[in-house]
């Protein structure tokens, strides 16, 4: 990787979100079309450094930020934000999107998600549909249900299941965990399990996902997460959110999955594309659960060339 490019994704820009430290990175001018890049769970902003360059050099500025609770920024618990799940990141991303892009580019955003930044970009799809070009997910995570009936519970169990969830989390020795996580080489197992081929697990992709986990405040971070995503509406769940995109069809979406995908099998992906016949799909042979780092070459191919046809433009 060009050494140049390194200083510059490891060099943060800071923006103050309601109150909080968030920071992100940018390559490219800012009059060119505008990407934002969203990493998944325990990554960060530099999880894309394979992929950011690429897009730069082909008419994109190319933007990524750590979401609230990971990487470089502010890592709050449940009493400084209450909970943190998709519709947080999802609101984070569309003032990054309102503040930061906006007053350069009015043109329509991409986005390009792993895993959770995915379900992330999938969220604001349906909230910003005027304003985003295109998704693309690899892999989409959540649970996936082809049926178009309603799940949510009555609300008075929704709210007993709800305070027991968050009873448990408040309790559950999350400090412990994550302190025995970085002792006895945890990380580097998750990330053996997540990567089907082993060559860019490094030092850099350690220290990256390793950093911000020894901060003081990541379990209180972690906390506010469990708590969110598990007591989440339905209407933030991958299944309510793809059929309501699915109404309109305004936003074209890709997604991009690994064969050897050890976290979220592609058959997922494969039912997916199956009920929502206007979903691309592209399975990529030999890949895991983190293509655009594994496979960078064979990622950023298919993202562009998905890109370049698009009529949005």
């Amino acid at each position: 990787m060009n050494n140049n490019f390194k200083e510059n994704i490891n060099f943060p820009n800071y923006w103050n979100w309601n109150g909080f430290k968030i920071c992100w990175s940018v390559r490219g001018e800012n009059n060119k079309i505008p990407i934002i890049f969203l990493h998944g769970f325990g990554a960060s902003r530099q999880h894309w450094r394979n992929n950011l360059e690429y897009f730069s050099k082909r008419n994109c500025a190319s933007y990524s930020l750590d979401l609230i609770g990971f990487g470089d920024s502010d890592q709050p618990g449940i009493r400084e934000i209450g909970k943190l799940n998709n519709e947080i990141w999802c609101n984070q991303v569309k003032d990054f999107i309102a503040q930061v892009i906006r007053p350069k580019n009015s043109g329509k955003v991409i986005l390009i998600g792993n895993s959770l930044g995915s379900l992330v970009a999938l969220t604001c799809a349906v909230s910003l549909e005027d304003q985003i070009a295109t998704v693309i997910a690899s892999p989409l995570p959540d649970q996936f249900l082809e049926h178009k009936k309603s799940i949510t519970k009555k609300s008075s169990f929704k709210k007993f299941q709800d305070g027991c969830i968050r009873i448990f989390f408040i309790f559950f020795p999350l400090e412990i965990i994550l302190f025995l996580i970085t002792k006895f080489g945890v990380i580097k197992l998750g990330l053996n399990f997540a990567y089907f081929k082993k060559d860019n697990i490094d030092r850099e992709l350690i220290d990256l996902v390793t950093k911000p986990v020894l901060r003081r405040t990541s379990a209180r971070a972690l906390r506010a997460m469990c708590i969110g995503m598990s007591s989440r509406d339905e209407k933030f769940q991958a299944s309510y959110l793809l059929r309501k995109l699915s109404a309109s069809k305004k936003v074209p979406f890709l997604l991009i999955w690994g064969d050897k995908d050890n976290f979220i099998p592609s058959f997922v992906g494969k039912k997916i594309a199956n009920f929502h016949r206007w979903v691309k799909l592209k399975i990529v042979s030999n890949s895991g659960h983190c293509i655009h780092d594994e496979d960078p070459g064979v990622f950023n191919r298919i993202s562009y060339e998905w890109i370049r046809d698009l009529k949005t433009f």
